[in-house]
């Protein structure tokens, strides 16, 4: 079995949320903890940070993982989705898990794990503590897949434990009140472990208290934190406006981290913000693609961070703003749309993945909202018609979903359609 074969298999045979959505999630933690078993609880052989949240977890787990790794550490880093390629999810000091090591993986593990019946999400995770645990990381940054309490992320045991934020996501699974949500967040919180918690509500801070004080559990709000901490940082990689409270709780999981032993400098702090996505190959943050025109592409689409987004793209000064814009089914389109700039000439579209939501839909929906749009089925034609109607003034900016990020990144390695 090659590596591509070993990826069909498990799309296959492990059905991921990354393609099909909600049909691919299981609730508890019996597969998690038998594969747990199996490989010899491996996630006990390395330290570990939980990262969980609804926005910001991806960017504020490779900034920690960044720092520590300035620092010295070897890292062990896993997060989801993917954008390009499945081993992206699991990485050590920035550089992916080998092809080999995931095929061998599925070919010698898939008949121990086959009559579980397994998620995508719940094998992925057995692999990724198993790699970490055989190439010995001192640390592991593990990214909550979906909620935290019944997340199968949540058999460790961390040194820190990170919330980000809470809005509305996945209400369904979740539940459909902000306090329930952090309910399921705050399912990461261990016995005397200590938590940051990165932002609040009235309707969320009493939540993560009570938890907190019933496991006799350390708690940091990062917000009332100094945030000139964060302005005094000489540069971020990460340039989108939302980072500056991503920040702020990465300054403050350190201060944590630093009382926990860990040794971090100032400079590593200074070095991880700097160089973030060299060193740990983040993708999709308010990433420059190109000038003359500018291009921008974001993975954002939750409530709680489009109008981050949308306000950045207000504050751009070019000649014409044009969005390249698609969604998957399962998302507030209409609260999305509500906040995109009117001034904007959209490109809408619709991502390669089964959770789409189709481009004649949302074309529909925007006509509503009185966007002067036009739609395109895929987002390579919808990114090229941009790019062909652009000035060099013009900025341009892609997203509303992973998938469609994912769509543009691919297509930008076609060397035909780069300036």
């Amino acid at each position: 079995m090659n590596y591509q074969e070993a990826i069909n298999y498990l799309y296959a045979c492990a059905p991921a949320f990354h393609n099909i959505g909600a049909g691919a999630y299981k609730e508890g933690l019996a597969n998690t903890l038998a594969l747990d078993e199996h490989f010899g609880h491996p996630h006990r052989s390395f330290r570990s940070i939980h990262v969980a949240g609804t926005n910001g977890k991806g960017s504020c787990s490779h900034t920690i993982a960044a720092i520590l790794q300035a620092a010295g550490y070897r890292v062990g880093l896993y997060t989801s989705p993917h954008l390009l390629d499945f081993n992206e999810r699991i990485r050590i000091n920035g550089t992916p898990i080998p092809h080999e090591y995931v095929a061998e993986f599925v070919e010698r593990e898939r008949f121990f794990f086959e009559p579980l019946n397994p998620s995508f999400f719940e094998v992925t995770t057995a692999l990724a503590f198993r790699y970490f645990a055989e190439e010995k990381v001192d640390v592991a940054v593990i990214e909550v897949g979906l909620g935290g309490r019944l997340d199968c992320t949540n058999i460790i045991r961390p040194a820190l434990s990170v919330i980000t934020n809470i809005s509305l996501e996945h209400t369904a699974f979740l539940g459909d009140t902000l306090a329930k949500i952090a309910g399921e967040k705050a399912g990461i919180i261990k016995e005397g472990v200590p938590v940051v918690i990165g932002e609040t509500t009235a309707e969320t801070r009493p939540v993560f208290e009570e938890k907190a004080k019933a496991l006799n559990a350390p708690i940091l709000f990062a917000e009332e934190e100094n945030a000139q901490r964060v302005e005094n940082i000489p540069e971020m990689q990460l340039k989108g406006a939302y980072q500056q409270k991503n920040a702020q709780t990465v300054l403050a999981a350190i201060d944590v981290l630093r009382t926990q032993g860990f040794n971090i400098r100032q400079e590593d702090i200074y070095t991880g913000f700097a160089h973030v996505c060299d060193l740990t190959g983040l993708k999709g943050r308010w990433q420059t693609i190109q000038t003359s025109p500018t291009v921008v592409c974001d993975i954002g689409h939750n409530p709680g961070c489009m109008p981050f987004i949308t306000e950045q793209l207000r504050k751009q000064e070019c000649n014409t703003l044009r969005v390249v814009l698609g969604f998957v089914n399962d998302k507030d389109i209409r609260a999305a749309l509500d906040t995109m700039p009117a001034e904007g000439v959209y490109y809408l579209t619709q991502p390669s993945v089964s959770r789409a939501l189709d481009s004649q839909t949302l074309y529909y929906m925007a006509r509503c909202y009185g966007l002067d749009c036009t739609r395109y089925d895929s987002v390579s034609l919808a990114f090229r018609t941009a790019l062909a109607e652009a000035s060099e003034d013009d900025f341009i900016f892609v997203g509303g979903s992973n998938f469609v990020v994912a769509d543009l990144l691919r297509e930008i390695e076609q060397p035909s359609i780069k300036s």
